[in-house]
């Protein structure tokens, strides 16, 4: 077999060199843009600069497409469409794109330098073979034309690369006249011996290379240094006819094995980007479930964008997918992930005009309140505080730093106005009476025992009730406590009264409220409760039959505090999630 024909599937083969950047970009996965540019400017700097060209374009890429995905989550304003001030990765843009400039432009002048020694060393091979031709017709003495031969393949093997679109023609043309002039010209034997010799000893070490490379663990790395084994094995003229196609063989065989690896190492890749695909199209569907989801609360929006966090860091763990649909995955995934924090940011500017037009309110019933508590018409002006502590409730929640400011004032009226009134009591309306005689029917409530008559039961629950509420006002400081005692026996006595009163809760509890403030104002209601409930121990204590109520009482404090606790870590959250929304 001619050592010129050597097989089609080698170039095949170097076609798929492509393939390297797929590898080269999976290698920068994980840098940061601070790290890429200095990897560039590292490379840049070095002597080989200009030969590695393709590792260049694969740190741009990876920078850009890091880049891009910066500014969208960090909602960092295009560089037409704003100034510096509103992207912060404007510094490191600018700089890169500084290096890279200038990377070009050395590359541009290093090519074309490159491309006129091509054309400089082609002309130099075409007067070879020229003289070669002129040679292999000539007729003269074969003594006289061997020297001349030598000095023709020194020259062509020191004319170096010419331009690739010449390649094959100019090295084809070449090793015809060689073989020609072998096969052709009546030389001296022992010449010819001699060169066929020298011919082998260097075929032969290029064998030993190409078997060695086969047991190179970086395949990549082998296949690139075969090529150039197989350029300089045809700088060189044949071996000795009944030699040639035994170390053509040789080295075939040696070539065909890393071939075989370097197709299977990329077969390999293919599958894993097959199969990092499949993982990445599961995430996608996963993903688009979760942001597809109807979210109504600050914490749902808490809880969901820790799911998407840990989505993403799952997505970061996977390599590429195919080369075909890489793209189209990753866009996929950032379409979604951008909707999801579209519709957060909406939620949380909607939110803020809640609470400013929430604080409007609660001003307006501040005045309200600081205009009444003057009033001495005790019952109208008590019901009209009495009302406005009710739409106080229903009224979400405002800006947390003025939160307690606002109710210690709105409280503030409250107590200024019903510490007067209490001070101004009349006979007809003897508020610590009333007190009196309303811890008397608690009392009377806890030494109840219920008969085994529901309906007797509900009668007496019923009769209880209507006595409680025809017994007018206490002292305000005492309403919570006393009308926290009174729920704490009815329940006690009477599960139905237990039953109506959280069906009253949970339709009250309809009206739309703030989620942040909710937790704000469970929070201040717990702390109530707890002052609430450690009185009522010291009031049930002076009772008979109270010992059980005393018990509910402690375990209601403790799981009180428990909550507490738990609150404030909510709270911290949400107002996290305020600021970044």
């Amino acid at each position: 077999m001619s050592e010129k024909n050597i097989p089609e599937n080698i170039q095949e083969v170097v076609s798929d060199v492509e393939k390297e950047v797929v590898e080269e970009s999976q290698n920068l996965a994980g840098k940061t843009l601070a790290e890429l540019s200095e990897l560039f400017q590292s490379l840049k700097d070095s002597a080989e600069s200009m030969s590695r060209s393709k590792e260049a374009e694969a740190i741009k890429s990876a920078f850009y497409k890091l880049l891009v995905k910066l500014k969208g989550e960090s909602g960092a304003e295009d560089e037409d469409e704003g100034s510096s001030r509103n992207n912060p990765f404007d510094a490191v843009e600018q700089n890169f794109k500084a290096l890279y400039s200038d990377y070009k432009k050395e590359r541009a002048e290093f090519n074309k330098q490159q491309d006129a020694q091509r054309e400089e060393n082609l002309a130099k091979k075409k007067a070879v073979i020229e003289e070669l031709k002129a040679l292999v017709e000539g007729q003269e003495d074969v003594s006289a034309q061997f020297p001349a031969f030598r000095e023709l393949q020194n020259r062509w093997r020191d004319a170096g690369p010419v331009p690739a679109t010449a390649f094959r023609d100019i090295n084809d043309t070449y090793q015809f006249y060689v073989e020609k002039f072998y096969d052709m010209v009546k030389i001296n034997r022992d010449l010819r011996d001699l060169d066929f010799k020298k011919n082998l000893e260097a075929k032969e070490a290029f064998c030993s290379a190409a078997e060695k490379l086969a047991e190179n663990e970086n395949i990549v790395n082998a296949f690139h240094e075969l090529q150039k084994l197989h350029e300089q094995w045809k700088e060189f003229g044949p071996v000795a006819k009944e030699k040639r196609d035994e170390i053509w063989n040789r080295f075939k065989a040696a070539t065909a094995v890393i071939n075989k690896r370097y197709q299977a190492h990329f077969e390999e890749l293919k599958g894993q980007q097959a199969e990092n695909l499949e993982k990445k199209e599961a995430l996608c569907v996963r993903l688009e479930e979760i942001t597809s989801k109807e979210v109504k609360s600050s914490g749902e929006w808490n809880s969901i964008s820790k799911e998407i966090e840990e989505i993403q860091a799952e997505w970061k763990k996977i390599g590429f997918a195919t080369k075909k649909e890489n793209q189209k995955i990753y866009d996929r995934f950032r379409a979604a992930c951008d909707a999801f924090y579209a519709r957060k940011r909406e939620f949380y500017t909607e939110f803020k005009g809640n609470m400013n037009e929430n604080l409007d309110k609660k001003l307006d019933l501040i005045r309200q309140a600081e205009e009444l508590k003057l009033s001495t018409e005790w019952k109208k002006a008590t019901d009209q505080f009495i009302s406005l502590q009710k739409q106080w409730k229903e009224i979400g929640a405002v800006p947390r730093k003025k939160s307690e400011q606002l109710w210690k004032r709105f409280r503030a009226a409250c107590d200024e106005f019903f510490a007067e009134r209490d001070k101004n009591a009349t006979p007809e309306n003897d508020f610590y009476s009333n007190f009196k005689n309303k811890k008397k029917l608690v009392a009377e409530i806890l030494a109840f025992e219920p008969t085994d008559s529901e309906t007797a039961n509900a009668e007496k629950m019923r009769e209880f009730a209507d006595r409680w509420a025809e017994i007018g006002h206490v002292p305000f400081k005492e309403k919570d406590n006393i009308n926290a005692a009174y729920n704490d026996a009815m329940q006690q006595k009477f599960p139905l009264f237990a039953q109506q009163r959280v069906s009253g809760r949970g339709q009250f509890s309809k009206s739309a409220r703030n989620p942040k403030d909710l937790l704000i104002d469970k929070y201040h209601a717990l702390q109530q409760d707890i002052i609430t409930y450690e009185n009522n121990i010291g009031f049930f204590s002076a009772s008979k039959n109270s010992e059980p109520l005393i018990k509910q009482m402690q375990e209601r404090i403790e799981q009180a505090k428990a909550e507490l606790k738990d609150l404030e870590e909510k709270i911290r959250q949400a107002e996290e999630e305020q600021q970044n929304g």
